[in-house]
Order: C-alpha cells, then structure tokens, then sequence
C-alpha cells in the first residue's frame, strides 16, 4: 500500500500573521533607525567637517609676518596666538569627528588671498589678524572675538609727527587689503590731507619701508605696530601716534553657511573661554617671552576681558 508524502507541518493561520506581523514590525523598526542614524551622520559631518572627513586633514591659512598672532618661528614653522587657537580647533575636530587621524596642512596666505583661499575651499580656517567686520561677512564667517585693536599711525621717533593730520602731503606705508589701508584712504579724502598711501604686500614689507626711510609712516593695527618694533630689537627708534583710525576686532575665517562647522567654533571658543585656556594664550603671547626672547608687555584691555567673560571666562 503506497504512502502518501507527509504534509509539511504548518501553523495555524492566526499564528502565521503574528508571526509574519512580528517581523515586519522589526524589520520597519531596524530601517527607520537605520534612517535616523545616517541622516544624524551626515548632518554631523556636512560641509567643513564633511571636507575634513573626506581629506584628513584641516587647511590653516596662516601669516608670515603677522606678530605675535601668526608667523614664521624657528624651522620657519607656523606660530602664534592665532595658530594656537586654530590647533586648539584642530582637537576639537578630532573629537567631534571620533579620529586621531586628521592632520594639519598650513597653507599660506595674506591679505590680498585669505578671503578667496576659505571662500574656494582651500583653507579651512584662517589663522591670522584679520578684522571682522560687516563687509567680509559677506563672503565668509568669523568666530568669536578673540582680540580687538586698532590703526595707528608709527613713525621713526626724533620725527616732527605727533598726530596723522602732520603727516598731511607725506607718504604712508599700508598692507594692501587690509582696514588700515581703508581707513587711512577714507580720512585722506574726508580731511583732504593729501597723504600719499604706499602700498606693500605685507606687514614685514611695510616695517622695512619705514625702517629704510622710505616712507614717513606706517599706518596699521596698533598691537602689530608694537609687535614689529619689539621684533626688530630697536623698540626705541619707533613711536606710535595717540590717534585711533579704526576699531578692529580679529575672527577666525572660516566658510559661510555652514551652522554644523559654526557651532562648534563657538562651542570651542565657549570651551577655551570656561577653562581660562584664551586668557593663559594671551598672557602666553602678549606678556611673556616670545621664542625670539623679547617681550611685547600688553596686558589685556577691558574690552577683551568684559569679550571673553560673554563667553564664559570666569570672573576674577
């Protein structure tokens, strides 16, 4: 007698759609938050953080002559306040992307190229002097403040100069592109003083100009006035004009439009601010010896202090 083929065991029809409704729920379950993660992935890396993902590497833009903020050391490496502050970014790169494996790439630059380098993408943040202001917001973003100065007038002490209107038909060196040279334009044609503005490529171009007699002044931020007589070891054969120009607040440059990377330029800042990190580089660059072994003795102004206590510095 032939046997039938067994039946293959199945489950009750209520049980199957548990089952099969089990499953579905899991598998929606897994894809949604599957979704979820890698739409919070990307929103994490996009833009400037994206770019340092895909390359390894964060681009600095940095100064050559820009004492104490951004110059070339010993080794011609890379130094300064405003270097500091970038390296600084650089960790807190490294953590919001979870790698030890980003590297800094410095690429130089200066006034005339700065803005174009973080705006075409081949400088990720700007490490130099540079003033925040309304029209270069247009084009780029800034961090917080993290100086405030302002143009001066220097000239070789023993002159006859005591302000900028005795400089009036007389030449003055400017760093092409920098609010110096604009506000030394805009006094010129608002006072008619006839002061002719020689332009240089940078600051140490336009010190040489001065020391050289080429020029009979100098007209650039104030700190940076200081910084470059200290440098040249002859302090004393230079003296800055009372008169402010200009008022200047300096930024980290970095691209437009990008909140994620913004975010944590502030979050950072807020950071060295809360452990008194921006205070100990202050005092590193501005009142202690610089590797050169000189000394530039500029104490923090209220401003900057009342500045960096907005962002969470604490109170004395």
């Amino acid at each position: 007698m032939m046997r039938r083929p067994a039946r293959p065991m199945s489950c009750p029809r209520g049980v199957a759609q548990a089952v099969a409704l089990l499953v579905g729920c899991a598998l929606a379950l897994f894809a949604t938050s599957a979704v979820s993660q890698e739409s919070a992935g990307v929103a994490r890396v996009s833009g400037t953080l994206a770019k340092i993902r895909s390359t390894g590497t964060v681009a600095i833009g940095y100064r050559d002559a820009s004492i104490p903020f951004s110059y070339l050391g010993p080794g011609h490496t890379p130094i300064g306040y405003s270097i500091d502050l970038c390296l600084a970014m650089v960790e807190a790169i490294k953590a919001e992307l979870g790698s030890d494996a980003i590297s800094v790439k410095y690429v130089p630059v200066n006034t005339q190229t700065r803005i174009p380098l973080v705006v075409d993408g081949t400088v990720d943040l700007e490490c130099g002097s540079t003033t925040n202001n309304t029209e270069r917001q247009k084009q780029v973003a800034f961090s917080p403040i993290f100086f405030v100065s302002g143009t001066k007038v220097m000239v070789r002490r023993g002159s006859r100069f005591r302000s900028y209107r005795d400089l009036a038909g007389r030449s003055v060196a400017v760093t092409e592109g920098t609010t110096n040279e604009a506000a030394i334009k805009s006094i010129n044609a608002r006072e008619q003083l006839g002061i002719k503005a020689v332009a240089f490529r940078d600051h140490d171009q336009s010190f040489a100009a001065l020391a050289a007699g080429k020029v009979d002044a100098w007209a650039g931020d104030d700190v940076l006035l200081y910084a470059q007589a200290a440098e040249s070891g002859h302090r004393g054969d230079y003296s800055v004009l009372p008169d402010y120009l200009s008022y200047d607040p300096y930024g980290l440059m970095f691209r437009k439009n990008d909140p994620d990377f913004a975010a944590l330029v502030k979050r950072t800042f807020e950071d060295l601010a809360g452990s008194r990190e921006l205070a100990r580089l202050y005092e590193q660059w501005f009142e202690r010896k610089l590797p050169s072994g000189r000394t530039l003795g500029i104490a923090m102004s209220p401003q900057l202090v009342s500045i960096f206590e907005t962002m969470g510095q604490p109170t004395e």
